[in-house]
């Protein structure tokens, strides 16, 4: 028989899912060169000052690092300063080189958490965040990003908003282990109250991530953050990839950080059976695992690997588990609708508006470097495709 699952040997908090509890707000001493620049990250972009900081900046070990949440924090720190080195003169100006002292500590905190050196959701959403009044409620007006792009209100927002989504997918991951090991033992009963579960939570994600209209601007981020995620992976800008000084004579070629590569979408995935229709897009979020935190990534491997539940609910007979299976396919579809709409709200909108009079239309690309609008379209369909009673 199948082990059960057991969400905390998978690094899932009971209460944030996959956010990082409690993340460190600051390094010791030794690390102030780096924390005293990232802090500083909108002002030293936007008056032209962080490269030449970064070039004064010394080679510093990463042997002082001390326990997962500063591995953690200084990953997230050098990913803010690496995504604002590169893009600080603009997407047609980027730099094709790393220098040494920030790509060497880079690439060494990447190699032990197995995470690759550039900025990834699982740091600039799930680890870049702290509680204003520590005491007080998790909710957007007592919470602050530990890190900033320029882009002010929206750029805090964004974060924000961003990681309460994914808080709200924790009852929901809760609720998949719930179903999965309830198929163990055939308890029906309990299969359903887990399916009731992430129903309730693709739901609640959805309701939240509505809070983007009020807290984030789309000319702003447009037009100010979004380069900030790009990556030199497909990026007509830095064709070659970029490199890191002293580590490869081979630039690195690297997605940037986008809601792909959140862990909890694809594990409502793995749980509803979702299989992609295009090749192109399975292969993409098979890809962006590697930009996932180990353990979680892992969570997704077991799922998939596990009895199917979309065949072990249709053949249940049980016309009540069947409907309730196909209400959290259908709320994820929704949530997928809405993200499609954002796209076109935070994208598609302000791309039309800032290039108004260009003789060829572009073709946007999300920060991970796919066709958006092509690849979430897709990804809809594909899941619209595991209803086992479409109305």
């Amino acid at each position: 028989m199948e082990p059960e699952i057991q969400l905390e040997s998978f690094h899932v908090s009971s209460t944030k899912g996959f956010v990082l509890d409690d993340p460190k707000t600051d390094l010791s001493e030794y690390y102030q060169p780096w924390m005293s620049i990232a802090m500083d990250l909108p002002q030293l972009i936007q008056t032209h000052q962080l490269q030449h900081r970064v070039h004064e900046m010394p080679l510093l070990s990463t042997t002082h690092l001390q326990g997962h949440r500063e591995e953690r924090l200084a990953h997230l720190a050098l990913g803010f300063i690496t995504m604002g080195y590169v893009w600080q003169e603009g997407e047609h100006q980027p730099v094709k080189t790393l220098p040494r002292q920030l790509a060497e500590p880079y690439c060494k905190v990447s190699e032990a958490l197995d995470l690759p050196p550039i900025l990834v959701y699982a740091d600039c959403v799930l680890a870049n965040w702290k509680l204003k009044d520590p005491t007080g409620p998790f909710e957007i007006g007592n919470m602050d990003t530990i890190f900033k792009f320029p882009g002010g209100e929206s750029c805090r927002g964004f974060f924000l908003v961003s990681l309460l989504v994914e808080q709200a997918a924790c009852r929901g991951i809760e609720g998949i282990a719930m179903a999965m090991n309830s198929m163990l033992t055939q308890d029906n009963r309990r299969v359903k109250e887990g399916l009731l579960m992430v129903n309730e939570s693709l739901l609640k994600m959805k309701e939240v991530f509505g809070l983007m209209r009020k807290h984030v601007e789309p000319d702003v981020f447009y037009g100010t953050l979004r380069i900030f995620f790009t990556g030199w992976m497909d990026n007509p800008a830095l064709p070659d990839g970029l490199c890191y000084e002293g580590l490869s004579t081979e630039p690195l070629q690297l997605r940037g950080g986008s809601a792909a590569q959140s862990s909890s979408i694809q594990c409502f995935d793995a749980l509803l059976g979702v299989k992609q229709m295009e090749t192109s897009a399975d292969s993409y979020l098979k890809d962006i695992r590697s930009y996932m935190p180990p353990a979680h990534r892992h969570l997704i491997e077991v799922l998939e690997s596990r009895t199917p539940l979309r065949s072990y609910v249709e053949n249940s007979g049980e016309q009540d588990l069947i409907d309730t299976y196909d209400k959290c396919v259908e709320a994820l579809v929704a949530l997928r609708c809405y993200h499609l709409q954002a796209v076109s709200s935070y994208v598609s909108a302000p791309s039309k508006s800032a290039h108004r009079g260009d003789p060829t239309p572009r073709e946007e690309k999300g920060t991970g470097g796919t066709d958006a609008f092509r690849f979430l379209k897709s990804v809809r369909d594909s899941t619209k495709n595991v209803l086992i009673s479409p109305k």
